[in-house]
């Protein structure tokens, strides 16, 4: 089995960080490319999507913090510019879905899950800089969302807006009347705790507390401990479909929210709950040690592809269980889940993870980097990792 230990864990990091660093930066229209193909090769006229470029500034903020490398501070840098100059709405507020690749904007609807990522990549440049503007520009965001997302009568927040936030249909993932989603809370809540670290303001822990109730209440299911995906304004699930890896997720993120608030009492409750999301997901995993994508109960359906950011995500999920309950059956699956990513998942040949794995174990020769392939679930679950081990060897 491959060697489970800080060490490990660090220098796969430092790997993942190499890669974006050689093939992902856009030397032609500045920021990164917003695709890169299979063989590492940039695509020059691909769009480019928030999400990504808040996510590689999340990272490299988080890895200028934690290993203190300045290269790792120009990348941020770099980062944190494109962000600043061609994402965010300086008209309406918040920002923009995409840009063209010499970004100019494109699609400038307002997409909740977008600026939940914006102002996750902000907060964390400003932990590792201290750089004001980039606090000022994630407290922007939250007041935005606070005055046009947030539900006052139902609790939650809302899913997507035109450029002037006025009411649109085009959700990207869901339509009318499903305009709440699991996806976009789960972040949203995680963006809150980070900006909370930096900016521990009274309004912002009370809905960021607030949305993690509405998560446990609503969201995730009191029976089966298992998220479901889309609602009406009044929580009125759509379907049953079971995403594994967004509930692996969500078992340790939502308790990382509670322990950051510091209230006991929802720290309980979510510990708890984490813990028996931990359990359920469990019936996700193939004999291999790999969890599934997804399961409808309705259609008996299995989707049996490994995915990237689940993998990532099942490492510290099932790893945070262990460190909760004592459980070695977790760890075993932590250790499992190691094993399968770095037999599998990890191209040792052109760099970064596979996107995606099928179930014989043969990778998916896709998109190194696109709108969606990105560092931040593999960069974050090897330094949960290297934190999480590092600390038990204490």
């Amino acid at each position: 089995m491959a060697d489970f230990t800080p060490e490990t864990f660090k220098k796969e990091l430092i790997n993942i960080l190499d890669y974006w660093e050689k093939y992902a930066v856009d030397r032609k229209n500045g920021g990164f490319y917003g695709r890169v193909n299979y063989d590492n090769e940039g695509i020059a006229d691909a769009p480019k999507a928030v999400v990504i470029t808040s996510r590689i500034l999340w990272t490299y903020s988080m890895a200028k913090r934690l290993l203190n490398n300045p290269k790792y501070l120009t990348l941020a840098d770099r980062a944190f510019q494109d962000l600043s100059i061609h994402f965010i709405d300086a008209k309406d507020g918040g920002v923009f879905w995409s840009t063209e690749a010499s970004g100019k904007p494109l699609e400038m609807k307002k997409q909740v899950y977008g600026n939940a990522f914006a102002m996750y990549g902000l907060s964390e440049y400003y932990r590792a800089t201290n750089f004001p503007p980039a606090l000022e520009r994630a407290k922007d965001i939250f007041h935005v969302l606070e005055k046009h997302a947030f539900d006052p009568v139902n609790g939650g927040y809302r899913e997507a807006f035109a450029r002037d936030w006025s009411e649109t249909d085009d959700y990207i993932l869901s339509k009318s009347p499903y305009n709440k989603s699991m996806n976009t809370h789960l972040h949203l809540v995680e963006a809150y705790t980070n900006l909370y670290r930096v900016w521990p303001d009274k309004t912002l822990k009370k809905q960021t507390a607030a949305m993690l109730e509405a998560i446990l209440d609503h969201i995730v299911n009191n029976e089966t401990n298992r998220m479901e995906l889309f609602f009406t304004e009044k929580w009125e699930s759509k379907d049953k479909v079971i995403s594994y890896g967004h509930d692996v997720e969500a078992s340790w993120l939502l308790y990382e929210t509670a322990e950051v608030l510091k209230d006991e009492k929802l720290l309980k409750k979510t510990r708890e709950r984490c813990i028996k999301m931990a359990t359920a997901v469990s019936t996700g995993l193939s004999a291999d040690g790999a969890l599934n994508y997804e399961y409808d109960p309705e259609t008996k359906h299995t989707k049996t592809e490994r995915s990237w950011w689940v993998a990532a995500e099942q490492l510290v999920g099932f790893y945070n269980a262990y460190q909760l309950t004592k459980n070695k059956d977790f760890k075993v699956k932590a250790e499992r889940s190691w094993a399968y990513i770095d037999s599998k998942f990890i191209d040792k040949e052109r760099g970064e993870w596979f996107g995606a794995v099928k179930e014989d174990g043969s990778p998916v020769r896709g998109d190194k980097v696109n709108f969606w392939k990105c560092p931040y679930h593999n960069a974050r679950a090897c330094a949960e990792m290297w934190k999480r081990l590092g600390e038990s060897q204490k």
